[in-house]
């Protein structure tokens, strides 16, 4: 091990302490997906079963915790009645999510006269809807920088969202906000108060501080261990946006609860098994080594998410970027295109129904800037571009909004996957449900998982480096009967880390290197 490795190593493991995270709900291995990498390959339909029972206790869960709901709508309310306006705030997932809500406010979920009133930012700015800012969320100050350069005031509501409740960045924000406002922020995450009291002293903070009100949405694992791109941001995303909706009606909606228990219904259902021949016509592209292009016009928020969010969980090339349509970056195995979109601004305006919002710093992070977003051509260009790169036309999946439905196109297949009848944000989590479906399956069948662990997980930031580490001692301890040290599975990782290739697993290159040890 060279020296600076050796002393990365060390200095991770001076603060390990505040990232061992194991132990929370959102990091566990959910038992009913234990076998699901094998079943992605063997049995699709019993893997889709397995995700929507996920989905579905998910759900079931939310229904119990809605005990501060209405006086999250209450707020919402006064905060716009007072002439404020109400922030929306996350990292990664969480920050994905609140800028998705600010889109579905501008395409109806509130009146005209509140969709400029919501504002969301996420750790990184708008750039980093495309990519992971490396470190950017282990750094609160970031968040106070980026929260005071929006203009938060006295008058302003910030509901800031982390699916584990942990996060350094979201908490900073938070804090500033509990500081700033004469309104007390909202924290909304998923694991129980006990754990992150007992575990994590800036969670604690955050929990015990009475200028700061939570709403726990705790709903246990996730389907794909630590990946709370999941059922997380799912509960996040629906309990933030039937607040926000609640508060902009005029009384005339049904009750949260209500509209909740219609949704679970309504999830049941469905017919999931739709997906079942897209996993296997996407995976079977990219095993014969093509690229896909997905196309939407009126969805570019949702599917953007899905598709981006692949890259950090399983460890995949990130959206390549352009320069007068020439790229030198590695290829990733899906693009997106917004359809009828001219030019990389139009596209992006046209995905947040806003103009772009990035960063002029930190200075030795250029991935914040808008320069670097522009570069992300998503327009209409992209079909051309992406066939110049890959050296054939694209494959084009579609995903299409008709007369309210959703209907998926890839090849000869085409099938309905969101009916008629559903308001905004149903079926935008509808179609967030079947596409994190989709993608985890498309993943499973190309190995980038072993059985639910996120082996192909990219270690990026602390959180994830612990994740790693504990992936390592988990899979040695099941094949060898034996728990290796910490700290030696971290000093190996960073070690291994240091020749990675682009599509080799961390976790499993880290697990052999011990076991050859």
């Amino acid at each position: 091990m060279s020296m600076e490795t050796a002393e990365t190593a060390d200095a991770f493991l001076a603060c390990a302490g505040d990232f061992h995270l194991g132990e929370l709900e959102t990091e566990q291995p959910h038992p009913l997906t234990a076998q699901l990498s094998a079943l992605a390959c063997s049995d699709l339909a019993a893997a889709v079963q397995c995700l929507k029972a996920v989905d579905q206790a998910a759900l079931a869960t939310m229904a119990s915790k809605l005990g501060p709901v209405d006086e999250l709508v209450e707020a919402i309310r006064g905060t716009w009645s007072a002439g404020g306006r109400v922030f929306l705030a996350g990292c990664g997932a969480t920050g994905r999510l609140s800028l998705s809500l600010e889109v579905f406010c501008r395409q109806g979920l509130v009146p005209q006269a509140f969709a400029d009133r919501v504002i969301a930012f996420m750790a990184g700015g708008d750039a980093a809807l495309i990519r992971s800012i490396e470190g950017f969320e282990d750094f609160p100050e970031y968040g106070v920088r980026q929260l005071q350069e929006l203009g938060f005031g006295a008058k302003d509501l910030l509901i800031a969202s982390t699916e584990g409740g942990e996060t350094p960045w979201v908490i900073g924000v938070t804090e500033a906000a509990a500081r700033l406002s004469e309104h007390k922020p909202w924290f909304v995450y998923c694991n129980p108060d006990s754990a992150l009291i007992a575990l994590v002293e800036r969670s604690r903070r955050v929990l015990c501080n009475s200028g700061i009100r939570q709403w726990n949405l705790a709903v246990g694992p996730m389907a794909i261990a630590g990946s709370t791109r999941m059922q997380a941001s799912t509960v996040l995303e629906y309990g933030i946006g039937l607040a926000l909706e609640s508060a902009a009606g005029a009384g005339d909606l049904p009750s949260i609860a209500a509209r909740l228990e219609g949704f679970q219904a309504q999830v049941d259902s469905l017919d999931w098994h739709r997906i079942v021949p897209f996993v296997e016509r996407e995976a079977a592209h990219y095993q014969a080594g093509r690229q896909v292009l997905y196309t939407t016009e009126s969805c570019g928020v949702g599917v953007l998410t899905d598709t981006t969010e692949r890259a950090p969980t399983f460890s995949l090339p990130i959206f390549e970027s352009y320069d007068d349509g020439r790229t030198s970056d590695p290829l990733s195995l899906c693009y997106l295109m917004i359809e009828g979109a001219v030019g990389a601004e139009a596209a992006w305006h046209a995905l947040l129904k806003r103009a772009p919002r990035c960063l002029t710093w930190p200075d030795d992070l250029p991935a914040t800037r808008l320069g670097t977003l522009m570069r992300y051509d998503i327009s209409a260009a992209a079909r051309g571009n992406r066939a110049r790169s890959c050296g054939q036309q694209p494959v084009t999946f579609s995903i299409l909004e008709a007369a309210d439905t959703l209907i998926w196109e890839l090849d000869e297949l085409r099938a309905t996957m969101v009916p008629a009848g559903f308001p905004l944000l149903e079926r935008q989590m509808l179609l967030k449900l079947f596409l994190n479906a989709h993608s985890t399956l498309v993943m499973g069948r190309l190995g980038r998982y072993q059985g639910n662990l996120m082996t192909y997980v990219k270690p990026s930031n602390n959180k994830l480096i612990d994740r790693a580490i504990r992936y390592v001692q988990e899979l040695h301890a099941r094949s060898t009967g034996t728990t290796p040290d910490y700290a030696h599975v971290c000093r190996t990782l960073f070690e291994e880390r240091a020749t990675l290739r682009p599509d080799e697993p961390i976790v499993l290159k880290t697990l052999a290197a011990l076991k050859h040890r």
